[in-house]
């Protein structure tokens, strides 16, 4: 009998020392010792035999069995993030579920310019892989997702910050969305609100106007001296006639805006209607809300295109007539 249970015992303790072994072989020995890197999606709501066997079929790991004990010994399971990753065949098993678990997804850097519109930063992000087109763009417009994040009018225009950002592909249009709106609220500081509000200026028509001076030129010298051309007609109660904010709304407009641009109905043609439209026409930077809340002190009414990416400013009309003759013949 003791004969017996001795030789049961002996047989566990090596069995135990074969698992051990082969257990301590499995975590010491990557599937490969050649670095081969594979980028590896783990969709939102996969279970764990998906997980397990998405990196089997791409050589992260050797079996699906071995890495399913190792997963349930370490409590795991339910701690895995979805989301985009950079593994390669050399690395551990391991350093493959560390990696799973703290959910090291794959960031991507996305660029948007400065006087992009909605339509523009969809199309961007829609090309990188990083939104759904449609359901981007119907968040921008949603009032009441705008209401959320505690901004005021119907659509999101003029407060997605431009910028470079880093961001997963399974972060979703609404993270994408918060992250740039929360970037702007860290560009309009105090010094801003404060200087709007001497100027009058809600921040909405600060953001507004700023859209139009963006769109209006790409010299930094002359936004101060945009600005002041705008806020002077504003005083006198002359419309701001920006051609930009005549073709506002226009699918996929690109061109030389005619008289048929200028004579179109929209409520933000400031050619037809008085006063700033009733919203941004695109998203600018800081540089161009600065212009805004600290115009050129100049006289300046008018304001014309040289050509050469500058603008030749007048005081009056007789003076601006004579400019675009200059101009317009100088361009023939």
């Amino acid at each position: 009998m003791k004969k017996a249970v001795f030789c049961i015992l002996m047989s566990l303790i090596l069995l135990g020392m074969l698992i051990a072994i082969s257990i301590f072989i499995y975590l010491a020995t990557p599937p490969s010792s050649e670095k081969i890197t594979k980028i590896v999606f783990i969709r939102q709501g996969a279970t764990f035999t998906e997980v397990a066997r998405t990196l089997k079929e791409n050589g992260i790991i050797k079996g699906i069995r071995k890495f399913s004990l190792l997963v349930r010994c370490c409590r795991d399971t339910r701690r895995i993030k979805a989301g985009e990753y950079c593994l390669n065949t050399a690395m551990l098993p391991l350093d493959v579920l560390e990696t799973l678990v703290k959910g090291n997804v794959v960031e991507h850097l996305i660029t948007i310019p400065e006087g992009y519109n909605l339509y523009q930063i969809a199309d961007l992000l829609y090309k990188a892989e990083l939104v759904n087109r449609d359901k981007f763009l119907n968040m921008c417009l949603d009032p009441s997702f705008v209401s959320s994040l505690g901004l005021e009018g119907y659509s999101l225009e003029g407060y997605l910050f431009p910028d470079t950002y880093r961001t997963a592909k399974n972060a979703g249009e609404k993270r994408i969305l918060e992250l740039m709106v929360a970037r702007f609220r860290k560009v309009w500081v105090d010094e801003y609100a404060k200087m709007a509000e001497e100027l009058g200026f809600t921040m909405r028509e600060v953001v507004t106007l700023a859209s139009i001076i963006e769109k209006e030129t790409g010299s930094p010298w002359e936004r101060p001296l945009i600005s002041a051309v705008f806020h002077n007609r504003l005083k006198k109660r002359i419309r701001l006639q920006s051609d930009p904010t005549a073709v506002y709304g226009i699918p996929d407009f690109q061109g030389k805006v005619t008289k048929r641009h200028l004579k179109r109905e929209s409520p933000y043609n400031t050619y037809r209607h008085s006063g700033l439209p009733p919203g941004p026409i695109a998203n600018p930077g800081e540089a161009s809300i600065i212009a805004v809340l600290y115009p050129a002190k100049v006289d300046h009414l008018y304001f014309v295109s040289k050509k050469d990416g500058t603008h030749h400013f007048s005081n009056n009309l007789r003076e601006h007539n004579m400019a675009i003759r200059k101009y317009q013949r100088r361009n023939r």
